[in-house]
């Protein structure tokens, strides 16, 4: 046959494919099934367990086998997500009723995961086995062929219960997601039959049997009033909240504020985050009031103790974890699921209904299939009972036959012909025989011992017992009352035998305030070392060690918590930090990287200058390139919420090499300077060096150390470049223009070919700094004052 090429739109291939692809999700991964509640990956590694035979009395078997057999048959998919799912269905601090019962490492609370599926074992609850597997073998439910065709698989349980509401679902699909709570069983079981007996119930009606969600690991849904709209609807947000207790401490024993319920949402990384936040409120001084936090829960339940220092106010502490931590988080509900094979945001009304019919039909299908058995078993046991009343006649056709095909001629149809009567009258009786072909089966199968009179009136009693099943089953199918009567009667058996206690209470609490700029303003001091490590120490702390800390740190200044740190970089960023987000450690104890603060790294710039933005909002700044660029910046500039921001700007291949906090005014750099006498040679910006056998440094250009000092007596100051060559500049600030932050500045001095400015130094009166440069020592007092933009004089070795 010819190829046979189909033009068409790219377009439309690509929608056609993309809906086909994303219905396959919704309704094959993603989303469970509004009657049995779950989704196709648990279905199946459930039939797969059921299937292996892992009932509740049988031993556990690995979870690598169900895993197997759950993909090999089932689900021919990624292992991995086929075993989380398994440890999901295994862990009671997620669903509402764990449907498997899981040996060995499943997992915690915490966030742990489970152990390999190499080295855990599994098994169905019983639970599981009476509400979710239960008639599977009474045609109940359609089975369909699995993915390669070579194996049955049930295309829905027959759950019966609303196991959407019990144990809840979560997933996200293609466009859209589903976030269902869990729910008391005992109380959808209540509201159940409350909409059997009433289906005109409204949700508010039944939010009074099912007050709300039951979540597995307690907790308060603090927001009753909305419930209605939430359950009408289908979507909406709880607002959760952990069990705080306080404990009064004996003796010496300090008080405690005990964590005995988390929110759903808690569940895992969040417990650890939880306590990070707390310590990280300790550490910003939001409070004082805790004083250690520690993790005591157990296999006995959850209990997160917060130790209080004497005289702690406990409910603004309540308030405080539950404003500043997950304490207090919300729900996103979304109840849709899989409806008539199309997804749906169902109410609760809606779920109840949908899972009511769903009974309704497994019903119809039970009590169908019970009734035909036992028609069957009927049309055997009246067949069983005329035999035994004429059993000679019976015993001498089988004798005078040839085959079994022949003695079922004669008891179906009457066929004499060929067989050997002793009796003549016999073969007239055997001509008016006219068993059916089951019941001929039966009598053939019969064993001798069956004739025992004690048996034949046990016969006749099953007999009896099958006629009053007959009745009752078709009773039941004829009458939708009788069928109600039986459901309601299957689901309080079920809530009699595993219905719990609610655990989560349900309230309108009160709106937690805290303020967060309420803790007290303070003086601290910041330090930190050579290593990038940053903490905060209190001022007594600072004065009793203040040699050590000098010592051992680079930076270290006072500055109150208030405040914010400017971290000044090379590639001519300026990076600001809170102070509260600092933590205060003692002297000896070890800071933590500035890094993780803000968003500096050091992988990819290094500091120039580290300062406080109170040291520097009312000054000027002077920024120094290594080029030889200069300016003065208002530190008023820099005042700003943004974490990272331009300092300056540079040009190609520059990079800033200096920033000076100076405390010229702005009267100040606009007054005259004082004439200073400059020495150049020449007059010219050309570099030519002077007589050095006149001065005591051979091979630098200065003054003699005796020289009289009349030349610094200015009280405004003296900016120094020095220069990777032994360079050094000296010249009034007062010739440095003050300019915005993004602009490139001035030159400040002159440089030789490949030289770049190394330091930068600033002179006020009775300011004296001696430098090394090239092995030798520079007093920057005695340099002769010179212009802005010229070359300097030089260091000779």
């Amino acid at each position: 046959m010819a190829e046979q090429i189909i033009k068409t739109e790219y377009s439309e291939v690509m929608q056609k494919s993309y809906i086909d692809y994303a219905m396959s999700v919704i309704c094959a991964r993603a989303l469970p099934d509004a009657r049995d509640g779950l989704k196709p990956v648990q279905r199946r590694v459930l039939y797969a367990m059921d299937q292996l035979g892992l009932s509740h009395d049988k031993p556990h078997r690995k979870s690598a086998r169900i895993v197997g057999d759950t993909m090999g048959k089932y689900h021919p998919h990624g292992d991995s997500s086929i075993y989380e799912t398994l440890v999901v269905l295994a862990q009671e601090f997620k669903k509402g009723m764990a449907l498997v019962d899981g040996h060995g490492n499943f997992g915690s609370i915490e966030g742990d995961g489970a152990a390999a599926m190499r080295y855990t074992e599994a098994k169905l609850k019983k639970f599981t086995e009476d509400v979710y597997l239960a008639d599977l073998n009474k045609d109940v439910v359609d089975f369909i062929p699995n993915f390669d065709e070579t194996e049955k698989e049930p295309q829905i349980l027959p759950v019966r219960v609303p196991n959407l509401l019990v144990n809840g679902a979560e997933g996200i699909a293609v466009g859209m997601t589903t976030n269902i709570p869990t729910h008391n069983l005992g109380e959808v079981v209540d509201a159940v039959i409350a909409y059997m007996d009433k289906n005109s119930i409204t949700t508010e009606e039944l939010l009074e049997i099912m007050p709300g969600p039951d979540f597995p690991t307690g907790g308060i849904v603090a927001n009753k009033s909305d419930l209605k709209d939430i359950y009408e609807t289908g979507s909406g947000k709880l607002k959760l909240r952990g069990k705080i207790e306080f404990e009064k401490g004996k003796g010496r024993e300090k008080d405690k504020l005990v964590i005995t319920e988390i929110p759903y949402t808690m569940i895992g990384a969040g417990i650890g985050k939880f306590i990070s936040d707390v310590i990280d409120l300790v550490e910003t001084k939001k409070t004082t009031d805790i004083v250690d936090i520690s993790n005591a829960s157990d296999k006995d339940g959850m209990r997160i103790i917060l130790e209080l220092k004497k005289g702690a106010d406990v409910e603004k502490l309540k308030n405080m974890l539950y404003k500043k931590t997950k304490l207090e988080d919300t729900f996103g509900v979304n109840m849709l699921a899989i409806a008539d094979g199309r997804p749906e945001v169902m109410g609760l009304k809606s779920i109840i209904k949908y899972s009511v019919d769903f009974q309704y039909e497994l019903a119809t299908r039970k009590y169908t299939t019970l009734l035909n058995k036992a028609l069957e078993q009927k049309e055997i046991k009246e067949g069983l009972i005329k035999a035994t009343n004429i059993i000679d006649l019976i015993i001498e056709i089988i004798r005078g036959c040839q085959s079994q095909k022949q003695v079922k001629e004669c008891l179906v149809n009457g066929k004499t012909e060929g067989i050997k009567f002793k009796n003549p009258e016999s073969e007239i009786l055997a001509g008016n025989l006219s068993f059916t072909e089951r019941q001929a089966q039966a009598i053939l199968d019969l064993r001798l011992a069956k004739l025992i009179g004690l048996e034949i009136m046990a016969l006749q009693k099953e007999y009896q017992e099958l006629v009053n099943q007959i009745a009752e089953y078709e009773d039941i199918l004829s009458s939708k009352r009788a069928m109600t009567r039986v459901i309601k009667k299957d689901l309080k058996a079920i809530k009699k035998e595993y219905a719990t206690e609610r655990k989560t209470v349900i309230e309108d609490g009160k709106e937690a305030v805290f303020d967060e700029n309420a803790f007290v303003e303070q003086e601290v001091v910041f330090v930190q070392d050579k290593f990038g490590y940053a903490k905060l120490l209190e001022p007594a702390a600072f004065d009793r060690n203040i040699e050590s800390v000098t010592r051992d740190n680079k930076y270290y200044f006072n500055c109150m918590n208030t405040d914010t740190i400017c971290i000044f970089t090379d590639n001519g960023n300026v990076h600001q930090i809170k102070v509260q987000k600092i933590p205060t450690k003692k002297v000896r104890e070890k800071g933590v990287p500035i890094d993780n603060l803000g968003n500096y790294s050091s992988q990819g710039e290094s500091i120039v200058a580290l300062v406080s933005f109170s040291q520097i909002k009312d000054k000027k700044l002077l920024f120094t390139t290594k080029n030889g660029m200069i300016k003065l910046v208002d530190g008023s500039e820099f005042e700003t919420n943004r974490k990272t921001m331009a300092a300056t700007k540079l040009a190609a291949g520059d990079e800033l090499v200096s920033v000076k906090v100076t405390r010229v005014s702005e009267r100040e750099v606009n007054n005259e300077y004082m004439d200073m006498p400059v020495v150049l040679s020449g007059g010219s910006d050309d570099f030519e060096p002077l007589d050095f056998e006149q001065m005591e440094f051979g091979g630098m250009d200065m003054i003699d150390d005796n020289a009289p000092d009349t030349e610094l007596q200015y009280t405004r100051e003296i900016l120094v470049l020095q220069t990777n060559e032994g360079i050094f500049l000296r010249f009034p600030i007062k010739e440095v223009p003050e300019m915005k932050k993004a602009t490139l500045g001035v030159r400040g001095i002159k440089l030789n070919p490949d030289d770049f400015v190394s330091n930068v130094y600033l002179l006020d009166v009775g300011d004296n700094e001696v430098v090394k440069c090239k092995g030798k020592k520079v007093d920057l007092r005695k340099l002769k004052i010179g212009k802005r933009g010229t070359k300097g004089v030089k260091v000779r070795k």
